[in-house]
């Protein structure tokens, strides 16, 4: 199997591959000092991340909330794992020569035009409103879905057909010809 297709993007059966290898080395790494049965996800990072800057300013105000206590505000693995998701995407996209830099990405132009504010307010609002779902669920999309469907859990599977099912409506609702 070649890594690159004729346009030097990453080959997808190659590159799904090398998420299984990642999911395997995840659970191996993880499991032998911690219990939980998710192994891949990054919205926690992010909660800590948050909670750990707040420590700087606030410190009697995390130890008090029942929010930050209950993620145990540390630097660990998963902070690890985050920062190599953004490497890995350069690394990536460097590799493929498909690297550029844009201020509106030509889709979003297409539809909404060239407003880099528009643009930004969308991106904040979208994060947001992510942000509040993985939270809200106890988790991300890969936290649930890929860690589910590697122990062939029927909530994983079921959770990646509505994260999948409803970000194609999203997308059809923004993005319908106009």
């Amino acid at each position: 199997m070649k890594w690159r297709t004729e346009d030097g993007a990453w080959n997808p059966y190659f590159a799904g591959a090398l998420v299984g290898v990642l999911a395997i080395a995840s659970v191996l790494a993880t499991t032998a000092w911690t219990p939980k049965t998710m192994f891949l996800g990054a919205s926690t990072t992010f909660v800590r991340a948050a909670g750990m800057l707040e420590n700087t300013v606030a410190p009697e105000h995390v130890a008090a909330n029942a929010y930050y206590t209950k993620e145990k505000v540390k630097f660990d693995w998963q902070f690890l794992f985050v920062t190599g998701i953004f490497i890995g995407a350069l690394v990536s996209s460097l590799t493929s020569g498909s690297f550029k830099l844009e201020s509106v990405p030509p889709t979003w132009e297409a539809r909404f035009g060239k407003s880099i504010g528009k643009r930004a307010l969308g991106a904040v609002a979208g994060g947001a409103v992510a942000m509040f779902g993985a939270r809200l669920a106890d988790g991300c999309p890969s936290g649930h879905g890929l860690s589910g469907l590697m122990q062939l859990s029927l909530s994983g599977f079921v959770a990646m057909a509505m994260f999948f099912g409803a970000g194609m409506l999203v997308a059809r609702f923004f993005y319908k010809e106009s």
